[in-house]
């Protein structure tokens, strides 16, 4: 291993210096572990090390992103997304968990979490549909389908306001909603072109020139488009190289889907209950919600998990919205 490459490469994202060593050795280890495997660098090897790291309760949120950058240093994408799946989105089931609590009591918990319960954080993608999927479809049957839609609909990712002061920054220096999404669109391809020009991912995927085009004329995606107080926003695929080339409609849904509760359920043919779609929508709506400093209703118009070839919503907004302006100290 270039453990000075290694380090250089921490140290360029300010990484404290007592926290390196740690780091490298981390990665050293997982390095070992895949030689001695004679599996090499593939995704399974990242997850079955996963297995490790929870077996030890080291599977804590610093030491997957030391492995995802890892990844990313020795230039092996499907390493580097094993760990940024691992990341992403791992803290939902246990959001859920406390929220059915919080909102339903103890004993509404422990009937549609029974023989589940929480799952440690870094539990494999292929693993994770198992223990979220009885848990939605008990809840659909224990409080009913709009409540189960209310619970979901804020979204289980923890989402803080801060993440998304540049859209209300971005907002208010637009002349309105529509110069706005003109705006947050165009930004939206410059950074597809930079991951291209740089030959980075974007999140998990590559940028080619037909990726570009596919979201240049989609026009809901990347921004939405609104139709009075409604903005319709579609979705990007996880992997649009892939779904774009895909005949096969289950992995065609299977390379749409971005949630890593779901995506491996989809590929199997598993089926999932739609209504978990409406976590995707309330990450959509929460720029929004920012923006206005108010609740966004929003509706899942379509998705894959209900057969559909996209995923699109419907964003509310308030009926007489007015940009919110930066006030000057």
């Amino acid at each position: 291993m270039d453990k000075n490459g290694f380090q250089k490469m921490l140290e360029g994202r300010n990484i404290p210096a007592e926290k390196i060593p740690v780091a490298i050795a981390l990665a050293e280890r997982f390095e070992d572990y895949i030689l001695s495997t004679g599996e090499g660098f593939t995704p399974q090897v990242a997850w079955d090390f996963s297995k490790i790291l929870i077996a030890e309760g080291l599977n804590n949120e610093e030491n997957f992103i030391t492995l995802a950058r890892y990844g990313l240093f020795i230039k092996n994408n499907p390493i580097f997304v094993a760990f940024l799946e691992s990341l992403d989105g791992g803290e939902a089931q246990e959001n859920l968990y406390n929220r059915v609590n919080e909102q339903y009591g103890e004993a509404i918990r422990d009937e549609v979490f029974e023989g589940i319960g929480v799952v440690p954080f870094g539990t494999p993608t292929p693993e994770k549909p198992a223990y979220m999927h009885p848990v939605i479809e008990r809840l659909e049957q224990t409080i009913g389908s709009e409540a189960t839609r209310n619970l979901l609909a804020d979204s289980l990712r923890d989402l803080p306001d801060a993440y998304y002061q540049n859209d209300r920054e971005l907002f208010q220096s637009s002349d309105d909603i529509d110069n706005y999404l003109h705006k947050k669109k165009a930004a939206f391809i410059q950074q597809l072109e930079t991951c291209q020009r740089e030959g980075r991912l974007f999140f998990a995927q590559e940028i080619t020139d037909e990726v570009l085009d596919y979201v240049r004329d989609t026009a809901e995606m990347g921004a939405g488009m609104r139709d009075g107080n409604i903005i319709y926003e579609t979705k990007i695929p996880f992997m649009t190289r892939e779904y774009l080339a895909e005949t096969d409609e289950q992995l065609k849904h299977y390379y749409y889907c971005h949630c890593p509760w779901a995506r491996e359920a989809v590929k199997s043919g598993i089926k999932v209950a739609p209504i978990f779609c409406n976590c995707s929508a309330g990450f959509h709506k929460k720029p929004w919600e920012v923006i206005f400093e108010q609740p966004i209703h929003v509706d899942v118009l379509e998705s894959v998990l209900k057969g559909d070839d996209r995923c699109r919503f419907a964003i509310h907004l308030p009926s007489h919205p007015s940009i919110p302006k930066k006030v000057s100290c």
